[in-house]
């Protein structure tokens, strides 16, 4: 398959702009366009503050160099047509994304591939009735995406298969951690794997046992430490002198009766919802979150620094 040299970046907010930088500052050539004009206009600035808070914690060298290699479109065809990789990031609505890879479908060219930022919407649910739909797949972030490197490649049923490596290659090129999702499920992987901890911290919440302020710290000063370079698997093989089959013989069953106590879970209520947003208004007002939002992608840069001087 051809290289992926030029892409087209479809939807510049947040997670847009976060992508547009990912690949520009790989090398690539880099087309933004946004149906909203205010959007397209403020892109350029967005992305140059990201570069030089990544430049601030050491992360780039330069912020003139990728920023040269982005240029802002009128129309999604002059930012498609050119294009060996479209990164769709549009609304997660599914008339939205039929509605955009319509218009990307007949702008594109058939060799192009386009990935969809959807962080749970198959792409089955709004690639179907395209003309070069075996060109589309799910390309899932984690947002910031020029932060947090993970990105999941799930086909939908008609995805060409030989995108799929491909895909995973440039990915990793561009220095992302792509992961294959090897068929369409609701959630992926990802929000699969947070969405279990979300319930149980909100079923635990709920019963009275900790504050939301104790079940966060459980996570930031526990698992989450080990999480920061370590997945659950490689967590229980190091966490029992024989391996992995070691920890499973010693806790499998402790496990096993955790998830028959939640056998009949319950949507997270109005109470505790309430509570939980109270709690966290008392220690974050809204007006801070923005604020709070930029200490955690600094608290991320620095993360990042470290990892990347650590040896693998």
């Amino acid at each position: 398959m051809h290289k992926l040299n030029t892409v087209a970046i479809v939807g510049s907010g947040l997670v847009g702009s976060g992508w547009a930088l990912v690949f520009a500052r790989a090398g690539a050539t880099v087309r933004i366009f946004d149906g909203d004009a205010a959007l397209r206009a403020r892109a350029p600035a967005r992305i140059r503050q990201m570069l030089l808070d990544m430049q601030g914690a050491g992360l780039v060298q330069d912020v003139e160099e990728p920023l040269s290699r982005i240029t802002v479109c009128d129309t999604l065809a002059e930012a498609v047509g050119p294009a060996d990789y479209i990164q769709e990031s549009v609304l997660e609505r599914v008339e939205v994304k039929q509605a955009v890879c319509a218009e990307i479908d007949a702008a594109m060219r058939p060799e192009a591939i386009c990935g969809s930022s959807s962080s749970g919407i198959p792409a089955s649910a709004f690639t179907e009735a395209l003309r070069n739909r075996s060109r589309f797949l799910i390309a899932h972030p984690v947002n910031p995406p020029h932060l947090v490197p993970l990105v999941e490649l799930v086909p939908a049923p008609w995805t060409d298969p030989a995108i799929l490596p491909a895909l995973r290659a440039a990915m990793e090129e561009w220095g992302q951690a792509p992961i294959v999702v090897k068929a369409e499920i609701e959630g992926f992987i990802l929000n699969r794997l947070q969405g279990a901890l979300l319930n149980e911290a909100w079923a635990l919440y709920e019963a009275g046992l900790a504050s939301a302020a104790d079940i966060d710290l459980t996570v930031s000063q526990g698992l989450g430490l080990r999480w920061a370079f370590m997945g659950p698997f490689e967590t229980i093989d190091l966490n029992a002198p024989g391996g992995i089959a070691d920890y499973s013989a010693r806790l499998a069953p402790l496990y096993h009766n955790i998830a028959v106590s939640r056998a009949n879970p319950r949507p997270w209520s109005d109470a505790a919802i309430r509570g939980a947003e109270k709690e966290r208004r008392e220690v974050l007002p809204t007006d801070q979150l923005q604020e709070r939002t930029d200490w955690r992608n600094r608290r991320l840069m620095a993360l990042v620094a470290h990892l990347r001087s650590q040896p693998k």
